[in-house]
């Protein structure tokens, strides 16, 4: 496997404008080089298309390895769909099965996800922005509804070691959300800033729970992706995103993750001020990367400018998780197919 210098490329994972690069998104990310490309619906048409997309951004960056993130959980957040790729289920799904049979629970979601794994490998994307590890309470909004596994930490840890065991055997990196916790929000953080009020105690034994027993599994280095909220027993005024404070204290601290931690896009509304200005302050607050979603290219150009090169300490650790990964990802066929179907029959019904 080629070697590859990452402090040598910027700390950001961008967006693009569409189905291929633009002349100026060439020009901006062969100078700037940033480490890694996400994909939404836009940039998508069919797997011809975007594996030319996918190689031409390696080619321009000058990394075969450059990372290439999607959004793909299955139910409503899903940016591959038919006719070309198959419609899988919501997570909550795989949470309900395992209500009823903890192990059929478990295999689904490895299977669920060891299939959307192949669907990716087979385009050149190798992360994937799951399992999602929110717990959601009573009364919260649906921004995260039936995308969480479950209302109590046994159920999400489960299916969430299922999920990242999944991607992980067919070659795609998991990215866990939103850490360290999105389920109490009553707000959209892509439309404003939550903030959640809950004790430090409450926090500790119930919201942080799947992020500790998720931050590791055997042979896996996941990544982990933050959430643009205030947690006022943690930092009464900025988002954890932007906290020093929550992502030394209490990502890295207490919760105890040292993988790849990147921001939740800095396009949403919850964060205040331009994203050369916030991308500046993740980076400064303890996140290894920040991801810039919109495509927007006076934006880019911005936040380019802002951004100090990629820390030591993150290329390191975008080394590790890469490290992680099969040298030989496993094949999912016919008769896995068939019995994710079966599995899947009791709560399909």
């Amino acid at each position: 496997m080629p070697q590859t210098d990452w402090a040598a490329y910027a700390p950001v994972v961008v967006g693009c404008a569409g189905q291929q690069l633009t002349a100026e998104e060439r020009v901006l990310f062969g100078v700037r080089k940033p480490l890694g490309l996400i994909l939404f619906a836009r940039n998508i048409d069919n797997p011809a298309q975007v594996r030319a997309l996918i190689a031409d951004f390696r080619g321009v960056v000058g990394n075969p390895l450059a990372p290439v993130l999607i959004d793909q959980e299955g139910g409503r957040v899903a940016r591959l769909k038919p006719p070309h790729w198959p419609k899988f289920p919501a997570g909550a799904v795989f949470g309900q099965l395992y209500g009823r049979d903890r192990r059929a629970g478990e295999e689904a979601a490895y299977l669920n996800y060891r299939a959307i794994g192949a669907e990716l490998a087979a385009l050149g994307i190798d992360v994937d922005c799951a399992p999602v590890a929110d717990l959601p309470v009573e009364g919260a909004h649906d921004v995260i509804g039936d995308r969480a596994y479950g209302r109590d930490a046994e159920t999400v840890i489960a299916i969430g070691r299922a999920v990242m065991r999944g991607l992980s055997d067919s070659g795609v990196l998991p990215v866990i959300k939103h850490i360290p916790g999105h389920g109490r929000s009553h707000t959209d953080s892509h439309l404003d800033l939550p903030v959640v009020n809950t004790d430090r105690a409450t926090l500790e034994r119930s919201d942080f729970a799947p992020f500790v027993a998720l931050r590791e599994a055997p042979g896996i280095k996941p990544w982990a992706m933050t959430a643009h909220i205030v947690y006022t027993a943690l930092d009464a005024t900025l988002p954890a995103t932007l906290s020093p404070t929550v992502i030394a204290g209490t990502i890295r601290g207490q919760i105890g993750f040292d993988g790849v931690l990147i921001s939740d896009d800095l396009t949403m509304k919850a964060l205040k001020g331009s994203p050369a200005e916030t991308g500046l302050a993740s980076l400064r607050a303890g996140c290894d990367l920040v991801l810039h979603c919109s495509g927007d290219l006076p934006e880019m150009q911005a936040l380019f400018a802002a951004l100090p090169p990629m820390s030591d300490a993150a290329a390191r650790r975008v080394d590790m998780a890469r490290a992680g990964l099969p040298s030989r990802p496993a094949d999912i066929n016919q008769a896995d197919r068939a019995r994710l179907a079966q599995l899947l029959a009791p709560v399909a019904a």
